[in-house]
């Protein structure tokens, strides 16, 4: 379909709301919904279906196209982006399928690298966050592997929001303005805070992140940039992640809404 076509099509929906003209933008959208349940089906377990990742996102395209507004400064496919994912994510995770222990496991890898950087004030190796938690480099690794298995979206997890309770980047889905700038920052100084923590990543896992979110690779297309297995690059990325995780969550002046919003725009710059 054109784009003069589709943008009369907007026109018209959002005027007269008919149905028909809902069902050719789903149907205009649809590679959208399957483009995003392929990327996060690369990550998830093999009995995991293709075709309950499309369901859950096209339940996503379709609350983005009734909520869209055309005359916004945002293109349509960057805001459904986030409604799809977060729909696949939310089917996944009433499932339940993540192990207990594959969370606790992570919540102790990020405190550990927490306490670590506050003690040596640099990046620990794997070596000294193996000995932090009293396991083996092995058991690390089989560790991050798992996490990685389990990872729907990095930075994903529950952040620590004080008063307001534990939230997660589907907290802030709601907020259709979906602007980088928050109470305490202004967006030239989110984005420096991001920049800065990202730099601080060791040099392998910040050319991981630097690849996979901004250059938008796969993880096994950074592999061979890297020259090294999947698995491995999947490890890498965990670790970077943990490491954000941990960092932002220590900034004072941000709170777990701006974290969430960091993270967001982290994924869509």
């Amino acid at each position: 379909m054109a784009v003069d076509e589709i943008h009369i099509l907007w026109r018209r929906f959002k005027r007269a709301g008919d149905k028909n003209d809902r069902d050719r933008l789903i149907l205009t959208y649809a590679p959208l919904v399957k483009y995003v349940a392929g990327r996060l089906g690369s990550q998830l377990p093999a009995h995991v279906e293709e075709a309950d990742l499309i369901s859950s996102g096209l339940l996503g395209l379709i609350s983005a196209i009734e909520r869209y507004d055309p005359d916004r400064d945002l293109k349509f496919e960057t805001y459904a982006f986030v409604r799809i994912r977060g729909a696949i994510i939310d089917g996944l995770r009433t499932l339940d399928w993540v192990p207990r222990s594959v969370r606790r496991r992570a919540r102790e890898i990020e405190h550990a690298i927490a306490t670590l950087e506050r003690t040596l004030e640099r990046s620990p190796s794997d070596e000294e966050i193996a000995q932090k938690l009293g396991i083996s480099e092995d058991e690390l690794e089989a560790s991050l592997i798992d996490i990685s298995r389990s990872s729907l979206a990095p930075l994903d997890e529950c952040w620590p929001g004080g008063a307001e309770g534990d939230l997660s980047l589907l907290d802030t889905i709601e907020d259709t303005n979906c602007q980088c700038p928050a109470e305490a920052f202004d967006e030239t100084e989110l984005h420096d805070a991001v920049a800065g923590t990202i730099a601080r990543l060791p040099e392998r896992e910040r050319l991981v992140i630097t690849l996979y979110y901004y250059e938008e690779l796969t993880l096994r297309e950074i592999g061979e940039v890297l020259g090294v297995t999947e698995s491995r690059v999947s490890q890498m990325h965990t670790k970077a992640m943990l490491r954000l995780r941990s960092r932002f969550s220590r900034e004072p002046a941000i709170d777990g809404t701006t974290i969430a919003r960091i993270a967001n725009c982290l994924a869509h710059q």
